[in-house]
């Protein structure tokens, strides 16, 4: 059950800000489907590495979320194959058929002056560090900082529903991440999915919703 501190100031926020405390699966179902509409990179040569690398140093909020092949079988379990990095200017995906990538994921992981945002982080960060080694630093979790606020909907696409005001489609969150070549369905959803973590911190961060 709620602290009703935590409901009361759920209210007094969303009252002050204009948002809503939760959103009913007919109102989201109302609501535009929005897809990241940016420059998307799938990092595949050296100088994609670089390039991804060089936008990453000078950003100050990136968006991240993670990608695994869905596991069908009772048991059955799969470790992280993608990670999606989004900054102000573009979403870099980046997929695990070479180490070189880890390298400069664990760069990024670790830089304290980035603020490294999404949702169910700290499960992910778990995951990945079974892949490679790095020590985060800096990061935010989203559905934490809703949670500590009284929301009980704490997932990427209900707080998109409810603070950014549109639906981000599902269709291909089941899909093989682990294949060598990743549809444009697949790419789209990916990027959509850490774009939208960047921009509900830069909303909550407006708002006032994360911890000092």
């Amino acid at each position: 059950m709620h602290d009703t501190g935590l409901m009361n100031r759920a209210t007094t926020l969303a009252q002050q800000n204009g948002f809503v405390c939760s959103i009913s699966r007919e109102e989201m179902a109302n609501l535009p489907i929005r897809r990241y509409e940016g420059r998307i990179c799938l990092v595949a040569t050296p100088q994609d590495l670089e390039q991804a690398l060089a936008d990453l140093r000078q950003e100050r909020v990136v968006g991240l979320d993670t990608e695994t092949r869905p596991a069908f079988r009772k048991g059955e379990s799969h470790l992280p194959c993608l990670v999606q990095a989004a900054t102000a200017r573009a979403v870099y995906l980046f997929q695990f058929r070479g180490q070189n990538v880890f390298p400069a994921l664990a760069e990024v992981f670790a830089e304290p002056r980035i603020i490294k945002t999404g949702v169910g982080l700290a499960y992910d960060l778990r995951q990945l560090k079974l892949v490679f080694p790095f020590a985060e630093q800096n990061v935010v979790d989203l559905g934490v900082a809703a949670r500590r606020v009284g929301l009980d909907q704490s997932g990427v696409r209900n707080l998109a529903g409810i603070f950014l005001g549109f639906r981000i489609p599902k269709g291909a969150s089941t899909s093989n991440w682990a294949a060598r070549h990743l549809s444009p369905a697949q790419i789209t959803y990916a990027a959509t999915d850490a774009w939208a973590c960047r921009e509900l911190f830069l909303r909550f961060q407006h708002q006032g919703l994360l911890a000092p």
